[in-house]
C-alpha cells in the first residue's frame, strides 16, 4: 500500500515538472514566432521602399524608362573637364549628401554639342557644334551659361585667337555671324580648358528659339594651325565642346518633427526609421554618374492609436469609424534631396536636385 502511494507521489511531481518546463519553452516559441514576422514585415517595406525609389526617380524625371546608357557610353560621353571633376570630387568627398533645404536650390545642365542641321551647312560644314537646350532653361532663371572648349596645346608659347560664330541658313548666303573674339597667350602650363560666357547668346537662342542653328569654334595659333577639339577623334574622347547652363530653383521649407531611429537587430515593435543603402549599380542604372550609391533609410513597425496625441482629428476618425480605416500607418514624416548628376534620355549631362529621396523622420499618420 506504502509503495503504491509514492508511486502516486512520484507521479504526480513528474507531470508537473513537465508541465512546468514545457511552458517556458513555448513562451520562447511564441517570441521567435513574432520576432521573425516582425523581420518578415520588416523586409517587406525595405523591398517597397526600393520598389519606390525605382518608380519615384523615373517619375520625377519624367523618363518612362531608364536611359538605356551603357558604362562604355559613359565613359565616352562624359566630359574631361573641371566643372565635371569638381563634382565628381565633391561626391566623392561628401558621398552625395543634400545641401540644407532652406537653402536657394540649383541645377546644372551640360550639353554636348551635335553636329548642325543641314540647313545651316554648305558640302557638310561645319561638323559642329549644336546644342539642345532643356526646357528648364529659362530666361530669367539662368545663374550662369558657360562653353567649355578643349585646346591641343603643344609645349612652346604661342598665341591662340579664339572665334565664335553663330550659323545661319545657308539659303542666307552668309551662313556665319562671328560673335566672339579672343586673344589667349598660351604655354605649357596653360590649361587646355577654356570657358567663354555664353549668357548673351542663350538668352536670344530662348527668345527666337528657331535660330538655334549651332556655333562655329575655330581656334587658329600663329602658324594657322586649328587648336580646338571639336569632334571625337581617337584618342579624344570626352574633349569635345560641351554647354553649361547653370539655372536656379525656388526653397522649399519641410516641416521638422521627431522620430525614433533603429538598427537591423533592434528589437523594437514601434514605428522606426531603418538604415537602407541604395545601389544603382545592382539596379542596373549605370546612366547615374553620381552617387553610384546613397542612403535612403525607410519606415517599417507598428502604430497604436495611443501615438497620435499629435493628430487628434486622425484618432477621432478612426475611433468613430474603426471598420472603415486600416488604421494609422508608419510613414515618413520629414524627407530631404540629394543631389544626383545624371544622362537624360537625350544624353545630356544634368546636375540638380531629386527631391523626398531620404527619409530622415518616421512617425505614425
Amino acid at each position: 500500500m506504502l509503495l503504491i502511494v509514492c508511486l502516486s507521489f512520484l507521479s504526480l511531481l513528474g507531470s508537473r515538472s513537465s508541465s512546468d518546463s514545457t511552458t517556458p519553452q513555448s513562451l520562447i516559441t511564441s517570441e521567435e514566432s513574432e520576432q521573425c514576422s516582425t523581420c518578415d514585415f520588416r523586409q517587406q517595406n525595405k523591398l517597397m521602399r526600393l520598389h519606390s525609389i525605382k518608380s519615384q526617380i523615373l517619375s520625377i524625371l519624367r523618363l518612362e524608362q531608364a536611359p538605356n546608357i551603357s558604362r562604355d557610353t559613359v565613359k565616352q560621353l562624359l566630359p574631361k573637364a573641371p566643372p565635371l571633376q569638381e563634382l565628381l570630387n565633391q561626391y566623392e568627398q561628401k558621398g552625395g549628401i543634400a545641401e540644407d533645404e532652406d537653402q536657394i536650390t540649383t541645377e546644372t545642365i551640360i550639353t554636348m554639342a551635335t553636329e548642325p542641321q543641314s540647313i545651316a551647312q554648305v558640302d557638310g560644314m561645319p561638323r559642329c557644334c549644336l546644342f539642345s537646350l532643356s526646357p528648364k532653361i529659362l530666361p530669367n532663371n539662368i545663374i550662369k551659361a558657360q562653353l567649355w572648349i578643349y585646346l591641343r596645346l603643344a609645349e612652346e608659347a604661342t598665341t591662340v585667337y579664339l572665334q565664335i560664330s553663330r550659323l545661319r541658313p545657308a539659303s542666307e548666303g552668309n551662313t556665319r555671324a562671328r560673335i566672339r573674339s579672343l586673344k589667349i597667350d598660351v604655354n605649357a602650363d596653360t590649361n587646355p580648358w577654356q570657358s567663354i560666357d555664353m549668357n548673351q547668346l542663350l538668352q536670344s537662342w530662348l527668345r527666337q528659339p528657331e535660330t538655334n542653328l549651332g556655333i562655329e569654334i575655330k581656334a587658329f595659333d600663329t602658324k594657322g594651325k586649328d587648336l580646338a577639339v571639336t569632334s571625337a577623334e581617337t584618342g579624344e574622347e570626352g574633349l569635345q565642346p560641351f554647354l553649361e547652363v547653370k539655372i536656379s530653383e525656388n526653397p522649399k521649407r519641410i516641416r521638422r518633427d521627431s522620430g525614433l531611429d533603429c538598427d537591423e537587430h533592434s528589437p523594437e515593435s514601434r514605428c522606426c526609421r531603418y538604415p537602407l543603402t541604395v545601389d544603382f549599380e545592382d539596379f542596373g542604372w549605370d546612366w547615374i554618374i553620381a552617387p553610384k550609391r546613397y542612403k535612403a533609410n525607410y519606415c517599417s513597425g507598428e502604430c497604436e492609436y495611443m501615438h497620435l496625441q499629435k493628430y487628434p482629428h486622425t484618432h477621432l476618425v478612426n475611433k468613430a469609424n474603426p471598420r472603415g480605416t486600416a488604421g494609422p500607418c508608419c510613414t515618413p514624416t520629414k524627407m530631404s534631396p540629394i543631389n544626383m548628376l545624371y544622362f537624360n534620355d537625350r544624353e545630356q549631362i544634368i546636375y540638380g536636385k531629386i527631391p523626398s529621396m531620404v527619409v530622415d523622420l518616421c512617425g505614425c499618420s
